[in-house]
């Protein structure tokens, strides 16, 4: 009985081709965007999620105010240590300390490279699942000259051979250094990088005659780990964390100081605060792939019910010679059964042909798995919502009728204007309205974010390393700008895209009591980066070029009000407990962070010992020689090292990689939904037509025009489209302000791009429905009418 089933579903598909490839087409290509979209899904959602114990594992979040309105991702080393040793919730610690630059030189037999160094204290491989291959897990690190490497890096360094015992050297210094384990490549779906594993002792200056790190309660910049004890509450862990600071180093500045205790598999997701960052872009793509199946699934479930009145008499000649409900019922489910796995089969060669484009579009390594449980749990669901959607209610109502109504063309619920079909239709292209607009103000803002006005200049400007620069720089700085190319070279302590080194260490004249906890961003510049970079003075002059210039400081606009100065210029402040340091002028207020974030308090001064990055800001027409005469430089004073630069605007843009990339996907996505949605529709305008060939015979015959056919089988789709409008706008409206509360710099959602957007919705619906019709309308009556 199955295969008998089987056998005429792809019969009735194969005699129904058109309607048959919408459907086959319609579903395959929803079926693979879904998955897909789900693959990045999946990939977000297990980020930090390999860990057996992560939910006792904690990343510590430092603030100085007690409102929380900035949460620094660090704290001290002495917290780590301290907080194990005295707060009985804490099991264990970790400190972490990764630097992304590939600045650490590496040497063996010869060969040298340049590699990004990772600090960390030993319970680093006991706490997180990281498991060494090779090596003791109790004690990784025998002294602070071992080292552990990554799989990966081990067989760069030494091939085949046994890594353990080897010796590298490390530095131009070329300190000697064991290789005490190997473990298994960090998984990109960590919060966490690196390959070369250092003692995070090995940082401490005290090795080498200096402060003991241990004991610097004022070094914010470690990333701390905690592992609690089950029952352990976070929160009190952490008051109890900033009590025992201000045990052990009672400053007004950390009379408001909080730690905030993170579960480690939301870092990636969520900020300290518990709102929604990389999470909403999930939901959003989860929305959409549903939105995607959806309308597949409505397409389907259209064409079923349209082409019933086709169908009556077949189901009535069954009813008639014996056929009872069950065997009608399960003939319809083993249509739509059948039209599924044809649909899946396609789907599944349809991902695997563009999965390796659709990496390098995500900036993901995904993999399409078939022996993965939770693709056959989208596939599962998919079938059942097919089923539900497309198999059981048109089974269950064509089943149902009587054969005598049916065979005069009389189907209840199922007629030519079906209100079932027409609520479908209006869900469709609300779904696809609300897609368009979204794609339009995520456009926007990107567009917004990399056109604004930074305050700035950003353009023709890259930026390296300086490393042994550094010792010679007044002597370099001179010699690039008598190059051809370059319009000028300067230097900062850190990249003007994302400034991240702050401090509570500064003090004015008539500072209240209110602000002993108040933290200022700090970068020591150059005396000519404000001229080079186009930073705009609003009050004051700039550097002198004088040793004097050694006090002044520059304050920008936000920290002016911050710090209440009414007259600024000329005031004394001490800063780093330097006193009588001058404020010389006034910046005009500058983004150094990303525009989710609020423009906060900075200063610049000049501090050459601090100056790591060198900035050549080219001429724009001779870059290549730019590039080349800094490059002959390099090779003379760095020649261990990699020559590796980074124009500003690529910088800044790696601030919204995530969001350029997120926002070309959705928009790949969307499109799918929308050409979905015009498949459907061009389907049922396409059985309409069929459906109407007599009448239109008939209404020409009489003299009806060409126009009159048009209107008479388009106003009713297109109708549908203009409450799908009515009903898309504000839900849109309500969405996408969700979306742009994550930036504090926002474009704004203007009537204009509803209009556009609803235009482009009906324009396009209008071509769809509007072809096909005038195909339909310009057949010849006589044709029409000729046979039954």
């Amino acid at each position: 009985m199955l295969k008998n089933y089987f056998k005429t579903a792809l019969r009735s598909l194969l005699k129904n081709k058109s309607y048959s490839a919408i459907n086959i087409i319609g579903l395959s290509v929803s079926l693979a965007a879904a998955l897909l979209l789900m693959l990045w899904v999946w990939d977000e959602l297990s980020f930090d999620r390999m860990h057996r114990n992560g939910d006792r594992i904690y990343m510590v979040g430092s603030s100085f105010d007690a409102d929380l309105n900035t949460i620094w991702p660090v704290a001290p080393p002495p917290i780590a240590l301290f907080g194990k040793a005295e707060i009985p919730t804490i099991a264990d610690a970790c400190r972490v300390n990764h630097n992304v630059d590939g600045s650490l030189l590496v040497e063996y037999h010869a060969k040298k490279f340049n590699e990004a160094p990772s600090y960390v204290d030993p319970s680093f491989f006991s706490m997180l699942d990281f498991p060494l291959i090779t090596g003791n897990t109790k004690q990784p690190f025998p002294d602070n000259h071992s080292v552990i490497l990554g799989e990966t890096l081990a067989k760069k360094y030494f091939g085949k051979d046994n890594a353990i015992g080897q010796i590298i050297q490390i530095g131009p210094e070329k300190e000697n250094y064991t290789v005490s384990g190997i473990i298994h490549d960090i998984p990109k779906n960590s919060s966490f990088e690196g390959a070369l594993f250092f003692p995070f002792e090995a940082l401490n200056p005290k090795n080498k005659g200096g402060d003991d790190l241990n004991t610097q309660w004022g070094a914010f910049s470690y990333t701390t780990l905690l592992f609690l004890k089950k029952g352990a509450d976070p929160k009190v862990t952490g008051e109890q964390l900033a009590n025992l600071h201000r045990k052990n180093q009672p400053a007004d500045i950390f009379e408001h100081l909080q730690y905030i205790l993170q579960p480690l598999p939301k870092v990636h997701l969520y900020d300290f605060k518990g709102n929604e960052q990389g999470m909403q872009q999930v939901k959003i793509f989860i929305l959409v792939g549903f939105v995607i199946l959806l309308i597949a699934c409505i397409n389907y479930v259209n064409l079923v019910t349209a082409r019933s009145s086709r169908r009556s008499r077949e189901v009535s000649v069954r009813k008639i010679v014996g056929a009872n409900r069950m065997h009608l019922f399960w003939q319809f489910i083993s249509e739509s059964t059948l039209v599924f796995v044809l649909s899946l089969v396609a789907a599944i060669g349809l991902i695997y042909l563009v999965v390796p484009l659709y990496n390098q579009l995500s900036g993901k390594e995904l993999a399409f798995n078939l022996l993965d449980a939770k693709v056959w749990q989208l596939f599962v669901g998919t079938f059942l919502l097919v089923i539900l959607m497309a198999g059981i209610y048109p089974a269950l109502v064509l089943s149902t009728f009587k054969p005598a109504l049916a065979l005069k063309g009389v189907l209840p619920g199922l007629g030519k204007k079906s209100t079932f079909r027409q609520v479908l239709v209006i869900v469709q292209f609300t779904c696809s309205v609300v897609l368009i607009i979204c794609t339009v103000v995520i456009s926007r803002q990107l567009t917004y974010i990399r056109h604004k006005n930074l305050g700035y200049d950003k353009e023709n400007v890259f930026i390296l390393n300086q490393r042994n620069f550094k010792p010679h720089y007044e002597m370099i700085r001179d010699e690039l700008q008598r190059q051809a190319g370059i319009h000028g070279v300067t230097a900062s302590s850190s990249n003007i895209t994302n400034v991240g080194s702050g401090t509570g260490d500064i003090e004015w004249e008539g500072k209240p009591a209110s602000m002993a906890n108040f933290m200022i961003n700090q970068m020591s510049i150059d005396r000519n980066f404000l001229d080079v970079l186009g930073l705009k003075l609003i009050q004051g002059k700039g550097f002198t070029g004088t040793p004097a210039d050694s006090g002044y400081v520059f304050l920008n606009e936000t920290a002016v009000k911050a710090m209440h100065l009414t007259h600024p210029i000329g005031q004394k402040i001490t800063f780093h407990n330097i006193p009588n340091m001058t404020i010389a002028g006034v910046v005009k207020d500058f983004y150094f962070k990303d525009m989710k974030t609020a423009i906060a308090p900075c200063i610049l001064y000049m501090d050459a010992s601090g100056w790591g990055g060198l900035y050549v800001k080219t001429t724009g027409k001779d870059t290549d020689k730019a590039l080349a005469a800094v490059q002959r430089l390099w090779k003379q004073y760095n020649p261990d090292y990699n020559f590796e630069y980074e124009f500003l605007d690529d910088a800044f843009d790696k601030l919204y990689k995530a969001d350029i990339r997120s926002g070309k996907l959705f928009n790949l996505f969307s499109g799918v939904a929308i050409l979905l949605s015009c498949l459907g529709l061009f389907g049922l305008v396409t059985y309409t037509a069929e459906t109407k060939v007599k009448e239109i015979g008939i209404r020409k015959t009489l003299g009806a025009s060409v126009q009159h056919i048009i209107v008479l089988i388009s106003k009713d789709f297109l109708m549908l489209v203009i409450i799908a409008l009515i009903v898309a706008f504000p839900l849109a409206w309500w969405m996408m302000s969700k979306w742009l509360d994550n930036y504090v710099y926002r474009t704004d959602l203007s009537w204009w791009i509803f209009v556009v957007a609803g235009l482009a919705a009906f324009i396009i619906a209008t071509i769809t429905v509007c072809s096909k019709a005038l195909k339909a309308a310009q057949v010849n009556p006589i044709k029409s009418l000729r046979s039954e």
